[in-house]
């Protein structure tokens, strides 16, 4: 009998811990549906300041932090919480660091405007996300990729992990949501992304730093496609459809229960096979 199918769930949210809202209720439900499937999943999500520690019973993982990574030339702590959500028999790993997610505010401060810092988030989440799973030795066959802020996840896993056995079997599947698509990164933030494997013509599609472009670096990199929402927008689903790569039509989740779970795991399956011959 094979082992069991392995899915890494990179999410930017996930209910309790953030708001109800289409991402973190698939956040939620999605990995306990493919669990339940028979598939092995671990789970990853920012550690954001407004996440009650002591409410939610997160606690740090001594083994899996410590690491520094190197961001804009400041070395900067990596540390790795996890939570368990009992009901469904599932843990939590939380990405931290104090400089990126100690703040109240997610993505934007009270008057509503983007956080300066917002793509040095998004590179310590991608490599703090992948450096974990290799101290964990847990090698994954599907990185299912969902939120603006797993959006380099792919770029690292295909260029800078690509030739660690780790990582180099996993096939990329990412969810497009409509979220912070008119987002305005710093102009720099392509000149903080490259490390050993990446080099700069890797992320032309930066050139101009926005959420747009951002979307586009993911797909570029990722093996099939999800559509989380029914508006994508239209620049972002012709460059899916310029890529040629597979894709699973947007699907609501207040469906019949669980058929969106069903038609994302059947797509998986289909995923697999094809990487299999």
């Amino acid at each position: 009998m094979s082992d069991p199918k392995r899915v890494l769930f990179v999410n930017s949210e996930i209910y309790p811990y953030l708001p109800e809202s289409t991402i973190s209720t698939v956040g939620r439900y999605l990995p306990q549906g493919i669990q339940e499937s028979g598939k092995e999943i671990r789970n990853f999500m920012p550690r954001f300041g407004c996440i009650n520690e002591r409410r939610n019973q997160l606690h740090e993982v001594i083994r899996l932090s410590g690491m520094n990574m190197v961001i804009n030339d400041v070395d900067r702590p990596l540390v790795i919480k996890v939570a368990s959500i009992s009901s469904a028999r599932m843990q939590v790993y939380f990405i931290d660091n104090e400089d990126y997610f100690h703040n109240k505010f997610i993505y934007e401060d009270a008057d509503g405007n983007f956080l300066g810092d917002n793509d040095e988030k998004a590179i310590f989440f991608a490599r703090g996300i992948l450096e974990t799973v290799k101290k964990l030795r847990w090698k994954p066959d599907i990185v299912h990729c969902s939120g603006w802020i797993s959006h380099l996840v792919p770029l690292f896993l295909k260029k800078a992990y690509r030739n660690d056995p780790i990582f180099s079997d996993a096939s990329v599947v990412l969810s497009l949501y409509n979220d912070y698509t008119d987002a305005a990164f710093d102009p720099e933030m392509r000149a903080k992304i490259p490390v050993p494997g990446i080099k700069a013509k890797d992320t032309e599609l930066l050139k101009e730093a926005n959420g747009i472009n951002l979307a586009k670096i993911a797909v570029q990199y990722s093996d099939a496609v999800i559509f989380g929402a029914a508006d994508i927008h239209q620049e972002i689903t012709d460059y899916v459809a310029k890529r040629g790569i597979p894709a699973l039509r947007y699907v609501p989740i207040d469906h019949p229960e669980g058929t969106y779970i069903r038609q994302y795991n059947e797509f998986y399956d289909k995923l697999l096979e094809k990487d299999a011959i």
